[in-house]
């Protein structure tokens, strides 16, 4: 046994380790490890280097640091998932202020403002998805559309999901991660000229097995699924949920997903109000009608008003509390632990600022600044500005097959003038060959896009 003693790891003592072996009835430590199998031990010794002062860690630190590029520092065409908007100053005044940065879970005797902080945000985010009730937030898009499912399954007691094609394929991964082996699924196809949803195979592969439809619209790849009536009268024939995945930002000039029949809507967070933090800064949320039969599914928080015994005078709480995890524990429906509430508080400051014209006139900003792009990309030999013929959203594909040169090799020279192309599809997508999954925002100004447009004009007429 290591004589050693670590000041911050607790239980270092070796007397203190070995009385711990006897309470359990072993003789080492290695003894516990026996489960793991041998060639997957590590038999060397650990690179582990000279502790530094806080001098010295600060120096290196900021050294790694500095070697990342930034969007402050090169202009940005990614998005694919996390995305470039702009974050009003205010968002993040409020989101660090201690009694919401530092607050973790919480019960009514610590509260500083945080239910009923959170309640707005609910609420906000309620009237722009045109539904009754809004979770505090899940870590993400794809822990909300998991969750979103598996409620939809516990509602039918069905066990097969099937999927639009052209969902996320890393989201998909969680998904079925998250809801193996409860749950079975199968993709649907989709025209690959239009993006759309091939309904002839969604009725086909429909059954009254099928617990819930999924698709996101904008999807993924940036077009808008405008046959929603249509998928939702599909899944209401067979008894199925409809799930649409969203983003939220769009919904000033779209119509939300719950007028199109969509009986749960998820999506993320993270264009209202915060920061791509190097793709982290995510936080997913799950929107539904005002049904008991959905509610009671909700694994995670939710926070009402009510009023108290002082007339005139209102608090903020747990709604049903009894059916979450922190209640019920091991029998939950789903086990939930720290969440991302603080951004549910900068996303409720988000749309507090903009209010419904300000997020209508901030769609139609990024449908004109895209709308350009593909127009301008449209002019160059050989490209492709929008591989999709649908309408779409901030998102597009552009095809670049007839320039005979790889995204890849693309992307390369872009940053060599400080550009970050937009995201490979060649190994999500093979069908769509050598493209790349364009992102434009209100960030972009002409003169951004122009500068693209020319740099991509100089690197495909090599």
């Amino acid at each position: 046994m290591s004589k050693k003693v670590h000041p911050y790891i607790p239980n270092m003592v070796p007397e203190v380790k070995q009385k711990m072996l006897d309470e359990i009835g072993v003789h080492s430590i290695n003894e516990l490890y026996s489960c793991i199998p041998e060639k997957l031990r590590f038999k060397g010794t650990m690179n582990i280097p000279k502790a530094l002062n806080e001098l010295e860690l600060r120096r290196h630190i900021e050294g790694l640091l500095n070697k990342n590029l930034s969007t402050n520092e090169y202009l940005n065409f990614l998005g694919a998932g996390c995305w470039q908007h702009f974050i009003p100053a205010v968002c993040d005044e409020v989101n660090q202020r201690a009694e919401f940065l530092t607050a973790y879970a919480g019960e009514p005797y610590e509260d500083h403002g945080r239910f009923q902080a959170l309640f707005e945000y609910q609420s906000l985010m309620a009237e722009l998805m045109d539904m009754e009730v809004v979770n505090v937030p899940t870590f993400d898009w794809a822990q909300a559309a998991a969750t979103s499912i598996r409620m939809a399954s516990r509602i039918t007691k069905r066990s097969k999901v099937l999927f639009a094609n052209t969902v996320s394929p890393e989201r998909k991964k969680i998904i079925i991660n998250y809801g193996t082996p409860q749950l079975t699924f199968e993709d649907v196809n989709f025209n690959l000229n239009t993006g759309l949803m091939d309904l002839t195979d969604l009725e086909e592969k429909l059954s009254n097995d099928v617990a819930a439809i999924y698709f996101e619209n904008p999807s993924y790849l940036g077009f808008i699924e405008s046959q929603g009536q249509e998928i939702s009268n599909l899944a209401k024939k067979y008894g199925a949920i409809m799930v649409v995945g969203v983003d939220p930002i769009s919904l000033g000039i779209l119509a939300p997903p719950s007028q199109y029949g969509a009986d749960i809507v998820c999506g993320d967070l993270q264009p209202l109000g915060m920061h791509m933090n190097f793709s982290g800064g995510q936080a997913g949320f799950i929107a539904t009608h005002n049904d008991p039969t959905f509610i009671n599914e909700y694994p995670s928080r939710l926070f009402g008003i009510i009023p108290t015994v002082k007339e005139g005078e209102y608090g903020f709480g747990d709604i049903a509390y009894d059916r979450t995890s922190f209640a019920d524990r091991e029998n939950g429906k789903e086990s939930v632990g720290t969440q991302t509430a603080l951004w549910g508080i900068t996303a409720g400051v988000y749309l507090s600022l903009m209010g419904p014209n300000g997020m209508y006139d901030l769609g139609q900003a990024i449908m004109q600044n895209s709308q350009y792009a593909v127009m301008q990309l449209n002019k160059i030999k050989n490209i492709r500005g929008s591989r999709i013929t649908s309408p779409f959203f901030k998102e597009f594909i552009i095809d670049f097959n007839d320039t005979g040169l790889t995204v890849e090799e693309i992307n390369k020279q872009l940053l060599e003038h400080k550009i970050f192309g937009g995201k490979d599809l060649s190994k999500e997508f093979p069908q769509y060959g050598q493209s790349a999954l364009c992102c434009v925002t209100e960030v972009h100004t002409k003169e951004d896009i122009d500068k693209l447009v020319s740099v991509l004009s100089k690197v495909v007429s090599k």
